[in-house]
Formats: C-alpha cells, sequence, structure tokens
C-alpha cells in the first residue's frame, strides 16, 4: 500500500485500531484529549485524514469501545449508515468497524467518555446502539460543525464549546458506570457477577444501569475490554504464545480465544499477529 502524502505516522492512543502500522502510512491523525468542563462527559476530540493515489482504496478497521461519537465527515469514505458529507451521530458499534478510504476527504470526530452522551443528552445510549443518525436530528445545532477544518487541533475548542452550550440538563457520569469502567482494566474480571460484586450491586442494577448509561451490556463490555488487551499485545509483539495470552485475558482455552478472534477481527490471532510483523518490516 502507498503512503498518503499527508500521512503523520501517529496513531491513536486507545486500543482498538487494526493494523496500525499500515494506518500510521496512509492517514494524518491528531487527536486532542477533552479539558475543561467538557471533560465531564467527552473523551477526546480527533481527525483523521487522507490523500490516496487514483484508483487506489484502503480499509482501517477498528475494534470500536463502548462510546457514542458526533463526526463531521467530508470526501471520500464509505462506511456503514454514512450516505454523504455531514454531521453524524454514531452509536456504540458491537461488532468491528470498518472505513473505506480512497481519493480525498477526513472526518472530525468527538468521542464521549462510555456512558457520558447519555449523562450528557438525556437520551438512552441503547437507543443508539449500531444506529448512525444525522447528528441534527436529535441535537439541534449540530449541523453548524460542518465547515469546520477536519483537524483536532484547530476544531476541538468549537467542538468542546458545542458539548457544553447543549449542557443545559446534562447530569454527571453514575458513579456505577465510572466504578464498572475502571474495573474492567483488571484481566481477571471475566464474568458479571464478579464485576458486580466488585461494585456492590446486583447483577440486574448492573445490567440495567450499564445499558441505559452506555448502550449495550455489561458482558458485551467484558468481553471487548479482553479484546482490546489481545489486540494490543499482539501488535506489541510481546513474545507471549497465544495460549498464554489467552488464559491471562480469561478465555477458556486457545481454541475459544480463536473463534472469538476471528468473529471480530476476520482473521486468526496467529494471522493477525503475523501480518503485524509483515507491516513493520516494510
Amino acid at each position: 500500500m502507498a503512503a498518503s502524502t499527508n500521512a503523520t505516522g501517529r496513531v491513536p492512543a486507545s486500543k482498538g485500531l487494526l493494523q496500525p502500522e499500515e494506518f500510521a502510512r496512509r492517514v494524518r491523525f491528531d487527536e486532542v484529549p477533552a479539558s475543561g468542563p467538557a471533560a465531564a462527559w467527552v473523551e477526546r476530540v480527533w481527525s483523521a485524514s487522507w490523500e490516496l493515489p487514483d484508483g487506489m482504496s484502503a480499509t482501517t478497521s477498528l475494534i470500536p469501545h463502548p462510546a457514542v461519537e458526533i463526526s463531521v465527515e467530508r470526501g471520500q469514505l464509505a462506511r456503514a449508515g454514512r450516505d454523504r458529507d455531514g454531521v453524524w451521530l454514531t452509536g456504540v458499534v458491537t461488532s468491528r468497524f470498518d472505513v473505506t478510504q480512497f481519493g480525498s476527504g477526513g472526518v472530525l470526530g468527538l468521542k464521549f467518555r462510555p456512558g457520558g452522551f447519555a449523562a450528557w443528552s438525556g437520551i438512552p445510549a441503547d437507543q443508539l446502539t449500531d444506529r448512525v443518525e444525522p447528528a441534527g436530528d436529535r441535537l439541534p445545532g449540530m449541523d453548524q460543525l460542518a465547515h469546520l477544518p477536519l483537524v483536532a487541533s484547530e476544531s476541538a475548542s468549537v467542538m468542546l464549546d458545542s458539548v457544553l452550550a447543549g449542557a443545559g440538563s446534562a447530569e454527571p457520569i453514575p458513579a456505577l458506570v465510572e466504578d464498572t469502567l475502571a474495573l474492567l482494566a483488571e484481566p481477571v474480571l471475566t464474568r458479571v457477577d464478579q464485576l458486580a460484586h466488585r461494585c456492590g450491586c446486583s447483577v440486574r442494577t448492573l445490567q440495567r444501569t450499564i445499558r441505559h448509561y452506555v448502550g449495550v451490556g455489561p458482558k458485551w463490555l467484558i468481553r471487548r475490554q479482553r479484546m482490546h488487551d489481545a489486540v494490543a499485545a499482539l501488535d506489541a509483539e510481546t513474545g507471549e504464545g497465544l495460549a498464554e495470552l489467552a488464559a491471562r485475558l480469561g478465555w477458556y482455552d486457545q481454541n475459544q480465544f480463536g473463534r472469538d478472534f476471528v468473529r471480530l477481527v476476520g482473521s486468526t490471532p496467529s494471522a493477525y499477529r503475523d501480518r503485524t510483523r509483515a507491516d513493520g518490516t516494510r
């Protein structure tokens, strides 16, 4: 794959991007952590732009996070739910998220913290799960962002100000949601009942709260966090064997890990690891 003429070599700080070395060669990426009052609900503002040779296309694939996003999109890209340039509202995506880039184009995104969108907007996050909608349909005033520069460092302040302008009746993200997300960093947590016990609540309360604020259930959160950890370990080439990696992250055995990995990523763990090694030596 030829490099984009404006690639920076940067990749997102968060986990989930598949084949990051390939992404870094073709995409100009920028991100700005949220600051000020808007950081109560927003994690970061990010941007990606590209300029590919005529006739060439490339697909960026991600294992999504449990976050709702508002994005300004212009130019030549194809992804589920988008049929034109505009400002889009995307709920939590439960499967692999693919964006095909060709020609020139770009995206400016505002990523809410898990639970942040529902706390900020009052809209239950599970109403948006696996959905893409014009942002203005639910969030009046968001269409005015359509002409912002597609560079995070230039447009972050305006994006964050737009969140503050619409935060009239916003509430803090509930402590139960924050505690759940913090606990997910522990690989030993592999079951919902363990998570509920650590949070000091019933399984039902945990399920109901997480689904309302985050958009998916706690079981999904556990599995997705462990998969993020697995992909990050394979990208880092730690030398850990696949059986050891599967056991450390809570899979019953390597076969179960392999099946889950293929279902979400689209290749076996060994094939993904080998491709990552090949990309790194080009």
